[in-house]
């Protein structure tokens, strides 16, 4: 496996971090959880299913904790510095997700780690990054979303935003974080020297803006949805309501899909305006297609759809979509022996591809192991234990 025989410490919490370290998992790295005192806070939210331990477990921990081990840690007691520093001299990756600030002021942030272990390789997963006026402000995914100007453009047309259904500030930090150690870890293989990776949710939205930025950046404009081409303003790119108040999206710009869906619906002359940059010019498209979708239900639609050579998808809740052939066929839902559904690994391989350790770990059960990997004997870890240093 790619990552066989890498260790990652991972003391981060909630989505960013864990599911980054997830994805390593996965690949074969041992990733040791370090959980705060009662735990990671995904361990408390519903809903829940009977643990291997016989005991109520979150299905939203066991699907991003698979395949790690836990160690319950008082990183504020001198004896739970002491031994994650000897577990840090030991490690190849480190991932955090405090608020920049926290690490360093415990003595366990990257300069005091790289003194012990200069291979290392650390990244800190936060909202706005190791700099900058924002260095330290607190807030998750949506704060960063609001900040960027993606929230701007959660709207219906209406100029109002809502709330995200889908956190892509954690995600974008996430990946941009997984990126960053993978880089370093090469490099590493010349230089023999780790680094420091500052995964910020702020820069990593920003980065996936290049569609978005062309006003922005040429003309001082912010994009709108009422006229963005590829956020709520083209025809060929947007989503319209069936006969049965269901959905269906049209997902592709392409001239040739108008020419083809528009000869079907016997109104070519509205394929020139597609065509156009100008999104307010295709109202006229819009307001026919928003007529002619609900004269079908979502299921006729997508019979009429699978002949034709268009972009397009029927909207379905997540309940849906993990049902659907493509998710088993893609091995992105997938079942464990006890008959529980976990959601796959999309990094795939032909020559290596993920090995899932199904098993999410119970609060503190690989204290005793670890510790004594670390070389302390029976003795110590239970008088270790009773000072309130772990578990």
């Amino acid at each position: 496996m790619k990552l066989q025989g890498l260790r990652v410490i991972d003391l981060s919490m909630y989505l960013p971090g864990p599911h980054l370290t997830l994805m390593m998992a996965d690949h074969g790295a041992e990733v040791i959880r370090i959980e705060p005192p009662g735990g990671e806070p995904s361990r408390h939210y519903g809903p829940f299913e009977e643990g291997a331990d016989g005991k109520p477990q979150s299905v939203w921990f066991r699907t991003l904790h698979r395949g790690k081990k836990s160690l319950c840690l008082n990183l504020k007691h001198p004896k739970g510095k002491e031994i994650f520093l000897k577990l840090a001299a030991t490690a190849d990756v480190i991932v955090e997700g405090f608020r920049p600030g926290v690490m360093d002021r415990l003595g366990l942030g990257y300069k005091d780690i790289k003194a012990i272990n200069p291979r290392l390789v650390y990244c800190a997963v936060s909202a706005f990054g190791h700099s900058g006026p924002m260095y330290g402000k607190a807030t998750h995914d949506m704060g960063a979303q609001a900040l960027t100007g993606f929230l701007a453009i959660n709207d219906s047309g209406d100029g109002k935003p809502v709330v995200p259904g889908f956190p892509s500030a954690d995600a974008a930090s996430a990946m941009m974080g997984l990126s960053g150690i993978l880089m370093a870890l090469y490099r590493r293989e010349t230089t023999g020297q780790g680094d420091f990776v500052d995964a910020a949710m702020y820069d990593s939205l920003l980065s996936f803006s290049a569609h978005l930025t062309g006003p922005v950046l040429g003309e001082g404009k912010a994009p709108l949805t009422k006229t963005g081409r590829s956020i709520g303003g083209a025809a060929f790119y947007n989503v319209y309501e069936t006969k049965d108040a269901k959905f269906i999206v049209l997902s592709g710009r392409e001239p040739k899909f108008a020419e083809n869906f528009l000869g079907y619906l016997q109104r070519t002359d509205l394929v020139a305006l597609c065509a156009l940059d100008d999104c307010v010019a295709q109202e006229p498209v819009k307001e026919f297609l928003r007529g002619a979708f609900k004269t079908k239900t979502q299921a006729e639609w997508v019979a009429v759809l699978s002949t034709l050579d268009v972009g397009w998808a029927p909207v379905r809740n997540m309940a849906e979509a993990v049902e659907q052939p493509q998710a088993k066929a893609r091995a992105m839902v997938i079942t464990d022996d006890q008959g529980r559904r976990h959601i796959g690994n999309p990094i795939k391989f032909t020559e290596e591809p993920a090995s899932f350790g199904f098993a999410s770990p119970a609060l503190n059960q690989d204290a005793e192991a670890v510790l004594a990997l670390l070389g302390y004997d029976a003795a110590t870890i239970t008088k270790l234990k009773v000072e309130g240093v772990f578990g």
